[in-house]
């Protein structure tokens, strides 16, 4: 490719890199106009927000199914069960997961070896309020005494 060439396809890069931000900005101040007699929109968002919009998801390669409608944020979990890096960890973080399925069916419920030991953590919820309802309903069957909440990444399914 010529450095002509080379040029005239960064520049084309570059356009539409500005058509793309210049359609963000307008989404985001055509909803934030002031209009008399309406009131006024305010929008207070994360930055991370505004730089995904006017982009598209783009499933990791090979997900299909429900892998591919998932996105990975900042959020909460129930951590149900924390052992040690011990086959008998590994079995009893297993057992609590097998447990808090027979609870809560529709919870969803990861057991993980993060050195130096295994957990089982439960939900993936945006908030720290709901984290807590759920600690409270986990507490509450009388089977679970160990749990706490924890700042984890979480998955956040769409449709």
């Amino acid at each position: 490719m010529s450095t002509h060439s080379m040029k005239r396809f960064a520049a084309l890069g570059l356009a539409l890199f500005a058509i793309s931000a210049a359609a963000q900005n307008h989404i985001v101040k055509s909803l934030q106009r002031d209009v008399p007699g309406q009131g006024k929109v305010t929008i207070h968002q994360d930055e991370r927000i505004t730089a995904l919009i006017g982009s598209e998801f783009v499933p990791a390669p090979g997900a299909t199914g429900a892998e591919a409608k998932i996105v990975k944020s900042t959020g909460y979990r129930v951590q149900v069960y924390a052992g040690n890096n011990t086959r008998l960890a590994k079995n009893e973080a297993h057992s609590v997961a097998s447990k808090v399925r027979t609870f809560f069916p529709d919870l969803a419920v990861y057991t993980t070896f993060n050195p130096p030991r295994w957990l089982c953590r439960a939900g993936d919820f945006r908030s720290i309020e709901e984290a807590d309802a759920m600690m409270r309903r986990l507490r509450a069957t009388g089977e679970f005494k160990e749990v706490s909440i924890v700042k984890d990444h979480i998955n956040i399914s769409y449709e």
